[in-house]
């Protein structure tokens, strides 16, 4: 039976048009994969670019760090941990584009801790294509954690 993470995708800080998380395959300790479909009524694809859409790369960007940064960082915090109060924020990214995604695309995202401590997360980043193609990769870090009020 597959396991459910539900709870993980019901602490996510996002709602459409700006959630890039569709279903969370696996997570465990040291990674997280997750996909996503990016839906070709997208607004970004209105002007990106002409007749000739394509996914910009601050959104794949996103993607990634809402399934490999965000997901992995709420399931490690733990499902016992109260996340009324998440505190979330990207410090750095550094990513290499190696295809585009078109509207429509569905994409796999595979994340790997690099570590986490003191509330900050710093991970490996490869996003794939329907076919198993590497679209993008790199290393994404932030803060996550219950913020006191």
């Amino acid at each position: 039976m597959k396991e459910s993470y539900n709870w993980i995708m019901n602490q996510l800080p996002y709602t459409a048009p700006f959630l890039f998380v569709d279903e969370i395959q696996y997570v465990n300790d040291k990674g997280v994969e997750g996909s996503y479909r990016f839906s070709p009524d997208a607004d970004f694809y209105k002007g990106h670019f002409k007749n000739n859409p394509v996914t910009p790369g601050v959104i794949l960007t996103e993607c990634c760090a809402q399934i490999g940064l965000v997901c992995l960082g709420i399931y490690l915090l733990g499902q016992k941990t109260a996340l009324e109060n998440l505190g979330i924020g990207m410090s750095s990214s550094e990513m290499e584009f190696l295809l585009p995604v078109f509207p429509g695309e569905r994409v796999t995202v595979v994340s790997e801790l690099a570590y986490f401590r003191f509330q900050k997360l710093k991970c490996e980043v490869k996003m794939y294509n329907k076919d198993d193609k590497l679209v993008c990769k790199g290393v994404l870090a932030g803060m996550i954690g219950v913020v006191n009020e």
